[in-house]
């Protein structure tokens, strides 16, 4: 076997070549960042053998300066590992007591690491373009974060300039109202306003659904309302309503790049009551090769839904805590997604119900729930079939 370990960085490389016998083919080298430097490497790696069978590359996670390097020795058809740093790490301190870390000392430390047949997991084309979908759904998750503090700010300059007007509609944050707020920012915009025009303009926003006794309800409304005329607020109002539908159209070409991904892989955990594209991609992107895992608990560990430990002596804490240092994404999204899990699915739902009972709190019954997911998640991605909904 032919081991390649790989320190990945910024602008450069630094790569190291072993055999199984020990033997250095190439002393620690370093490669440039870019296509040269890539197929000097595949040049070296081609000169030893041509059976890439025998060959294993590591490199460290070092979040997105592996990308371009990984993709091209996946295309290659060599097969790579992708190591933890902090396994690197242990592995690097269990060699040597010393604190030497350098890009060459790693670059040898992972060649090491892979010759000492450590329980790896080779990087799947599945693994790989998961990425993309990882890459769409956190950025979803931040657009939706960035527009939910948006909507914040809406709420508080309706509540100044025209703050009778959040009685008289369900919901500030609809297109009927930001339409109309986009056009008259204040009461007094609304109140000067011609009855014909703004009848017209919430008829259309709403598409029939608001009337002409719902534009003199609210004109009516902002005749006497108490709100201020402030005309730097009415900006910011403005400005905000538009970048909020800048950010809803910008949401929805992620979610339609999100579902085209979706329809293509054929992931059974959207047969689950209550678990959308969206959120079923969130939790596939984060978990992403099944593979990786024995079981559902290294899951509910990498996800930071297992509960701390703490025993020392005597001392055995019954109180145990998670620990959330696993994904928070992946965190975040398995607890949504089981809340609407236990409203749609009738087992699900009698599962919260009997956790409640035994006196939990409901965020405490929901984590409890959402490890009950992870194990039908879980048999369902492993067996590639679908959930079999209870009557």
């Amino acid at each position: 076997m032919i081991y390649v370990g790989i320190d990945v960085a910024k602008d450069k490389h630094d790569c190291f070549i072993t055999n199984s016998d020990g033997e250095i083919l190439f002393n620690v080298f370093t490669i440039p960042n870019n296509a040269e430097g890539f197929h000097n490497l595949y040049q070296k790696i081609s000169s030893l053998t041509k059976d890439f069978s025998n060959v294993k590359v590591g490199l460290e996670a070092t979040g997105h300066y592996n990308y371009n390097l990984l993709g091209f020795l996946m295309d290659k058809g060599l097969p790579t590992f992708v190591i933890n740093p902090l396994h690197t790490n242990l592995f690097r301190k269990s060699l040597s007591l010393r604190q030497t870390k350098t890009d060459k000392v790693d670059a040898h430390t992972i060649a090491l690491m892979m010759m000492s047949g450590v329980n790896l997991q080779s990087y799947s084309d599945t693994s790989y373009h998961n990425q993309e979908l990882k890459s769409l759904t956190r950025y979803r998750f931040d657009k939706v974060k960035e527009r939910a503090k948006l909507k914040t700010s809406v709420s508080r300059l309706v509540n100044i300039l025209f703050p009778e007007l959040e009685k008289l509609v369900p919901t500030l944050h609809t297109t009927s109202v930001y339409t109309l707020l986009a056009e008259l920012p204040s009461a007094q915009k609304i109140a000067a306003c011609h009855l014909t025009h703004l009848t017209k303009l919430l008829l259309n926003a709403s598409k029939g659904h608001y009337s002409r006794e719902k534009a003199i309800e609210i004109r009516d409304a902002a005749r006497t309302s108490i709100g201020s005329n402030m005309p730097a607020k009415s900006l910011e109002l403005k400005h905000t309503i538009k970048l909020i539908q800048e950010l809803t159209s910008e949401i929805n070409e992620i979610e339609d790049s999100i579902k085209s991904i979706m329809d293509s892989i054929h992931s059974p955990i959207t047969s689950i009551p209550g678990i959308n594209y969206r959120m079923g991609a969130m939790i596939i992107a984060e978990i992403g090769d099944f593979n990786r895992f024995s079981s559902p608990d290294k899951i509910l560990a990498y996800a930071g839904l297992s509960p701390s430990t703490y025993q020392s002596g005597q001392l055995d804490s019954s109180y145990s805590h998670m620990e959330k240092r696993g994904s928070r994404y992946l965190r975040y999204a398995l607890f949504n997604a089981t809340k609407f899990v236990c409203i749609w699915d009738n087992t699900f739902a009698a599962y919260l119900a009997k956790k409640r009972a035994e006196g939990k709190h409901y965020n405490v019954a929901i984590s409890h729930a959402a490890k009950k997911l992870v194990r039908v998640i879980y048999r369902l991605e492993k067996s590639q079939q679908l959930y079999n909904r209870a009557a």
